[in-house]
């Protein structure tokens, strides 16, 4: 087995760091769970302990002094390259925050870390079953409400989703239906969606969005903007930002007389992760949404994490969805924002696919969740039509027409040895122009929808 330290891997190369480990393991405790291994260096190299018939007891009784709550640890000695090595199984822990000498710690990539003070207020919280879009919005009354966003929401809920609301509804008796009221008074989610000035009550409330001149947030910034404002308007403003301060191809193919357009990032798919950030962020959280735009990359981030029940994987996949904010979730759902809970990040991924751009990339740091997206290998190619040599260009002619090409194929339309065709068939899968489908002598390669168009010629834009 390969080691290698992770959000939910520590390594240690003896015991004598056990002390050390029991912050790992409050650390694991408060986050996803982990595995803990004693006798393996933090490089991944294992040199072994001995283990007598008392050290599996030792390293229990520390840990059930240590840590508060009292947890009862799952702990093995394995054989690893010969060598005897210890493994501490550590599950997600259902009593949250655990402490260590009264200190509580979590992970943060591959270190653990003192909570921060909002992490930890929101785990006392969730623990007493708090749930925050249902609280009352402290300080608001119905008179910060906006009846006419009230009644555009009910108007288009009824257009699209047949909800059964009059959009002449009475503001307080609409917001009663919609459950946005708790003892007569809004609730955070009613502030968020229909309040004439959401960020006075919270203020974290809000979309960063800025353009940046390089490839990171250390470059100079040519555009920034706050968005603020009620949910639905921050949604549609973002994606006006976002559209703006992106580039868009266009050009008139020879086979067909309607003009092709090809933006450097899908608004289909971009769109759905302003979605999900505003639907499913921390708004116990002092950060923001962040949409970050960099010369060949865009970064949504949104304040939390994944729910524990999620994986970076499963959202790859069809997969349930347990909302942070269920009661958003339902308003966005009633007017279309969403189709249904989970399919997000599976929208976001067809999309991409269909259009031949690089999928999007999950991944989380700290306390945020973050989707980037790549540049389209269209825009890419029609901006630098030197990636592609003459021999690829008839290829994509030829693919344009018959939809899929094999090794042989290529051999007899570039007219070229076989050891050639192999790596520009391989360039050609690596700037996603064709997708590798089968093995052996089965093996085709089929070309992106987005690429059926293609100017072969970039100059003809």
């Amino acid at each position: 087995m390969k080691y290698q330290e992770s959000e939910t891997v520590e390594l240690k190369a003896s015991l004598a760091e056990l002390d050390a480990a029991l912050v790992d393991i409050c650390a694991f405790l408060n986050h996803r769970g982990g595995n803990l291994y004693f006798g393996v260096k933090p490089d991944g190299r294992v040199v072994g302990l001995t283990v007598a018939d008392s050290t599996l007891l030792k390293v229990s009784q520390k840990i059930r002094q240590k840590l508060k709550p009292e947890i009862i640890p799952e702990i093995r000695e394995r054989s690893e390259e010969g060598k005897s090595i210890i493994e501490v199984i550590i599950s997600e822990g259902t009593h949250k925050p655990y402490f260590v000498d009264g200190v509580p710690y979590i992970r943060s990539g591959s270190e653990s870390v003192k909570m921060p003070p909002d992490v930890f207020t929101r785990l006392i919280m969730e623990q007493q079953g708090y749930v925050w879009d249902r609280d009352i919005c402290a300080g608001a009354t119905l008179a910060d409400i906006d009846p006419a966003l009230v009644k555009s929401y009910l108007t288009r809920a009824r257009q699209v989703r047949q909800i059964d609301l009059d959009p002449d509804t009475p503001v307080e008796t609409a917001l009663d239906s919609l459950e946005l009221l708790n003892d007569g008074r809004p609730t955070n989610a009613a502030i968020l969606f229909f309040g004439r000035n959401p960020q006075r009550f919270i203020d974290s409330a809000e979309i960063r969005c800025a353009k940046f001149r390089g490839d990171d947030v250390t470059q100079p910034y040519a555009n920034m903007k706050v968005i603020g404002g009620a949910v639905v308007g921050q949604i549609d403003q973002t994606e006006l930002f976002i559209r703006d301060n992106i580039a868009k191809a266009a050009w008139m193919p020879k086979e067909k007389f309607e003009r092709e357009e090809s933006w450097e990032y899908p608004p289909d798919a971009f769109r759905e992760a302003v979605i999900n950030a505003v639907c499913h962020r921390d708004y116990q959280s002092s950060g923001n949404v962040q949409v970050s735009i960099f010369a060949n990359s865009l970064e949504i981030l949104n304040p939390g994490l994944l729910p524990p029940t999620l994986t970076i994987e499963s959202l790859k996949r069809r997969h349930s969805s347990k909302p942070r904010n269920r009661l958003i979730a339902d308003l966005l759902f009633r007017i279309k924002y969403i189709e249904r809970w989970g399919s997000g990040t599976t929208k976001m991924i067809r999309v991409c696919r269909d259009l031949g751009v690089p999928e999007p990339e999950f991944h989380e740091q700290d306390e945020d969740f973050m989707v980037t997206f790549r540049r389209s290998s269209v825009n890419v190619l029609l901006d630098q039509p030197d990636l592609l040599n003459e021999r690829q260009k008839l290829a994509i002619e030829f693919l344009k027409t018959h939809g899929s090409i094999t090794t042989l194929e290529y051999i007899r339309v570039a007219n070229c040895h076989e050891r050639t065709a192999r790596k520009d068939l391989a360039d050609l899968v690596r700037l996603n122009v064709v997708v590798k489908q089968g093995l052996g002598k089965l093996t085709r390669y089929t070309i992106h929808p987005g690429f059926r168009h293609f100017p072969v010629d970039a100059g003809t834009r």
